[in-house]
């Protein structure tokens, strides 16, 4: 695949998850090292959506450890069950967070960041990780990309 997204100009949210889903699942077809995958895929989604903060957590033993993430600097280990990101772990689901400040227990990485979307990536029936999105607006995020970032996941989480 060439290095480079084709992305809509002046196109709605949907329709910029609709080109750039088989463009993602393209790129890391065939790769095996799942480190390039997820930098691959962070890298896309920050690229198509300019979002603050794009990237993976993923399970090692009692918790979830940074993996590769487009955006500043982040929290390096979470405990399962705290924060969105450890929340979302625990409860095998997407959280849609309108106001991270707003969330009991949210842990602040930045101070920049306002509203976050975690979806799980399940494989072989377990979670093995998060990708985790993070903006400077408040209620960035909605039910448009909960079912993109989703389906995502899901084609792609065995090369994740």
């Amino acid at each position: 695949m060439a290095e480079t997204l084709l992305i809509p100009d002046q196109a709605t949210k949907e329709d910029i998850y609709q080109s750039i889903k088989p463009q993602i699942q393209a790129l890391i077809s065939g790769e095996t090292d799942k480190v390039a995958n997820q930098a691959n895929v962070a890298a896309a989604l920050k690229e198509a959506f300019d979002f603050f903060w794009v990237g993976f957590y993923m399970v090692k033993e009692d918790e979830l450890v940074l993996g590769p993430f487009q955006g500043p600097i982040a929290c390096t280990r979470i405990k399962r069950g705290k924060g969105v990101c450890g929340k979302a772990w625990d409860q095998a689901e997407t959280m849609l967070v309108p106001d991270v400040d707003a969330f009991p227990g949210h842990i602040a990485c930045s101070s920049a960041s306002k509203s976050e979307i975690v979806v799980p990536v399940i494989a072989e029936g377990r979670v093995k990780g998060v990708l985790d999105i993070d903006s400077k607006e408040i209620n960035d995020f909605d039910e448009v990309d909960r079912k993109h970032l989703e389906e995502l996941m899901q084609l792609i989480a065995e090369n994740l």
